[in-house]
């Protein structure tokens, strides 16, 4: 009976399970990260406004491993040896004959005063320190923007800023206090959310010109401080900055001796293979994968790579070679608490649809899909 160590335990890692569970029934899954639990980032969004809170976004994954069959490891991974398959943890080791690395990805927190910024997507606190700073405060600058690692890319999360960006400016409107705010946008890429598609970028620039929202692009970050945020191409205020950083790898894999990209991540092959490795692989914002330079970091990514990873992982216990590949594909609702554009990219066709109400309750609609599984 094959021992499966799953490191772990968002989109990429849960359907790596399931997948792993199809196609090994009797494998003996272990996972391992801090707590049995998953936490629905794409719901977060919906905090400063009310309509989700921490708990809704929460869910126990402890009846979910009861089913599968899986053993859960509190605990996080520290180290990996003997070729790959000795995991170390903070609650000790972890032998497998084959792992997956889906722990996600670490922000770059690296320009002077950074300190000074919420980044939403570090989870349900910060996605609730905005919503009390909002509260808190009577008038003044926002700010909110996004940046990516110059060495990778990929790896950068800016669709959740501009949810944020349309979802805090129509809650500001619908609680009458839009004309005490000022709402600057910036980037220093000059055409910001190019990842979506030329059609996008003109979209989204256009949504932000109808609501009033100022921008600040093609100037290279240098800071911020409590009062404003400073770029090489001046100086602006805010009150409350919002900034998704660029990402890189986990800190712990720098004990672990597998291969990484320029950008800091794992290096995989079309399979989700890391290079070098006997059946180790990696899925989601770990790994750094070939395809095109717009390929995303999102969880519809994350899961594609996932399945990948496990059908992969599989076959090599089974004596065969890797086959599976994973399509690169862009799919998401840019959602502004009422309603969504709706974007789609492959590498041979592209689409975006105008934020209309129906996709703000179909983003709401998948979500109660995708969490009851777990529930």
């Amino acid at each position: 009976m094959h021992r499966i160590t799953i490191v772990g335990t968002g989109f990429a890692a849960l359907t790596a399970v399931q997948r792993l569970k199809e196609a090994s029934p009797h494998a003996r899954v272990t996972v391992v990260s801090p707590r049995a639990e998953f936490v629905y980032y794409p719901g977060l969004i919906w905090v400063p406004s009310g309509l989700r809170s921490g708990d809704d976004l929460r869910v126990s994954l402890k009846n979910f491993f009861r089913r599968m069959g899986v053993t859960h490891v509190a605990g996080e991974a520290t180290g990996l040896r003997e070729g790959g398959r000795m995991l170390d943890t903070t609650a000790g080791e972890v032998a497998n004959d084959g792992l997956i690395i889906a722990s996600g990805g670490r922000f770059l927190k690296k320009l002077p005063g950074i300190e000074h910024a919420l980044t939403p997507c570090e989870g349900i606190a910060a996605a609730q320190a905005i919503r009390d700073r909002l509260r808190a405060l009577e008038g003044g600058a926002i700010a909110m923007g996004f940046a990516g690692n110059p060495q990778e890319p990929s790896a950068m999360r800016g669709g959740p800023i501009f949810e944020f960006l349309f979802g805090i400016e129509a809650q500001l409107r619908k609680e009458n206090r839009r004309d005490r705010f000022d709402i600057t946008f910036f980037s220093p890429a000059e055409q910001p959310g190019n990842r979506l598609g030329p059609k996008a970028v003109t979209g989204l620039l256009g949504e932000m010109g109808k609501r009033g929202i100022r921008t600040h692009l093609g100037h290279k970050l240098k800071g911020f401080s409590p009062t404003a945020v400073t770029t090489e191409g001046g100086e602006f205020p805010a009150d409350l900055i919002i900034f998704m950083p660029g990402m890189t790898g986990n800190a712990w894999f720098d004990n672990t001796g597998l291969p990484r990209s320029p950008g800091g991540l794992l290096a995989a092959d079309r399979h989700c293979k890391v290079a070098g490795f006997e059946r180790v692989y990696v899925a989601g914002d770990s790994g750094s994968f070939p395809g095109p330079d717009w390929m995303p970091k999102q969880a519809h990514m994350a899961d594609l790579q996932a399945g990948a990873a496990a059908c992969n992982l599989v076959a090599e216990l089974q004596g065969k070679a890797p086959t599976k590949t994973f399509k690169a594909e862009l799919l998401c609702i840019v959602d502004a608490n009422d309603r969504g554009m709706l974007v789609a990219r492959t590498e041979k066709h592209s689409l975006v649809l105008p934020a209309l109400r129906p996709f703000h309750w179909l983003k709401r609609g998948f979500e109660w899909w995708y969490l009851r599984q777990y529930r």
